[in-house]
């Protein structure tokens, strides 16, 4: 039994396998074929907040795979009417696998160390290995491969950037990021994304026009995320400086593209005329979300592919 808690879970022959996967359940979901490799499979999505994209993506994807998908809300009492140990012991004994999409990324990790199922990360505030999954199979369409390329973060060290930094580090992909230096990633994040991923590549500036020079996809997410909001103010005052806009893209490589894990907050992180534009690849960034999911899914629950 696997589970994918961090890209740390994955190691690079596993990614690869798990695109090889995605690749041809994408290529006949585009022929209308929806081959069901998990049939009479459940998953249980568990989640303490809210979500368009990755619960919509898990439950279409387990469908097409042939299996089922039950969303679980607030009357089954996660964390709160009983001890997370019994809770998950109980619930592992009903379902194949668990999507979790968890406040604090300690009760997920708590949750895995009782089931007796398979475990995947659905978002918490350490970490969003299934986005990063999704963005680097989405990177390797548009690019034909990902090792050697540079992706430029420009914006927050936030979960997502976490979890970037250290899918780059496992594929051979150059990061740089420029972030206000308040906000970057603190020397415990650092430690744990080197020693997981010791071949990364990774430069840190403030300045975005640095960050983007080489770089063929750039980056951004929102300044303030789920549970910042109180910080909002402050950050967009900290944050003017790092709008991904027209001028900024201007100074990246040839051809690079724009990337979002969505939702944006349009004219803040990002301008309209960028995320709307020719470069931007935000809306297959999130289709992909639910086929290298069905790759995750196909992978982690054994089905022949």
């Amino acid at each position: 039994m696997r589970n994918l808690l961090t890209l740390a879970d994955l190691g690079a022959a596993e990614i690869d396998r798990i695109f090889s996967i995605t690749e041809d359940l994408k290529s006949k979901h585009a022929r209308g074929l929806r081959e069901p490799l998990l049939p009479g499979r459940v998953m249980a999505l568990l989640f303490e907040k809210p979500s368009l994209r990755t619960r919509v993506s898990f439950e279409a994807g387990m469908i097409h795979l042939g299996g089922t998908a039950l969303f679980l809300g607030a009357d089954v009492g996660f964390g709160r009417r009983e001890s997370i140990a019994d809770f998950g012991q109980v619930l592992s004994q009903y379902v194949d696998v668990i999507v979790v999409r968890a406040n604090r990324h300690e009760m997920l990790l708590e949750l895995a160390e009782h089931c007796t199922c398979s475990v995947i990360n659905g978002l918490t505030d350490f970490a969003h290995p299934c986005q990063a999954m999704a963005d680097l199979y989405t990177i390797r369409e548009l690019a034909g491969q990902v090792e050697g390329h540079t992706l430029a973060w420009v914006g927050d060290a936030n979960n997502v950037a976490r979890s970037i930094a250290l899918a780059c580090g496992k594929v051979g992909m150059k990061m740089v990021m420029a972030t206000p230096e308040k906000y970057q990633f603190d020397d415990e994040s650092l430690a744990w994304i080197k020693r997981q991923a010791p071949d990364l590549d990774l430069t840190i500036t403030t300045d975005p026009l640095e960050a983007v020079r080489d770089a063929v996809v750039i980056y951004t997410d929102v300044w303030a995320s789920m549970g910042q909001e109180k910080h909002r103010r402050q950050r967009k005052k900290d944050f003017a400086d790092y709008q991904v806009n027209a001028e900024l893209m201007s100074h990246a490589q040839k051809g690079a593209v724009f990337m979002h894990c969505l939702p944006a907050r349009r004219g803040e992180e990002v301008t309209d005329e960028v995320i709307d534009g020719p470069q931007s690849v935000v809306v297959q960034q999130a289709a992909n979300r639910m086929h290298a999911q069905k790759g995750i899914l196909a992978w982690l629950l054994g089905a022949k592919a």
